[in-house]
């Protein structure tokens, strides 16, 4: 697949963060939330080691070699995302996360959103991985 005559790639950029959170709803009572949440829903949260993935799909330049300079995904992540949420509790002191029920699948809609201005078009996949085992992905439907 080729856009332009350029070969289509898609690069991924992956980075990593700590982060406490407590999944809770207001829209449940207590008992609801525990029934759902489990030890996620405790009072002062638990913490994770979160790993993220973005993913850009885009014609490769043929002047540079380059779908974007992997140093823009880097330096966005960083300043958009990273710099709001690393080593703090989502719930409590993230203004970015603010009003959000920190699920991974909330978390990954909003970073796709927060990352979606910067790169546009380019934007194919935002995965977020809470746990070796459980992760969310987003393409922007």
């Amino acid at each position: 697949m080729t856009t332009d005559k350029h070969p289509v790639v898609y690069l991924t950029r992956r980075e990593s963060f700590a982060a406490a959170h407590r999944l809770w709803s207001d829209e449940l009572s207590a008992e609801q939330n525990h029934a759902l949440f489990g030890p996620c829903a405790r009072e002062h949260g638990h913490g994770h080691n979160y790993v993220l993935e973005l993913t850009l799909r885009g014609g490769i330049d043929p002047k540079t070699g380059v779908v974007v300079n992997i140093t823009e995904m880097r330096d966005a992540i960083q300043e958009l995302i990273l710099d709001q949420v690393d080593h703090r509790h989502l719930n409590l002191d993230s203004p970015l996360c603010r009003g959000l029920n920190p699920t991974v699948e909330n978390l990954a809609v909003l970073f796709w959103n927060t990352l979606q201005p910067r790169f546009g078009a380019l934007m194919h996949e935002l995965t977020l991985h809470e746990t070796d085992k459980n992760w969310a992905s987003y393409r922007g439907e």
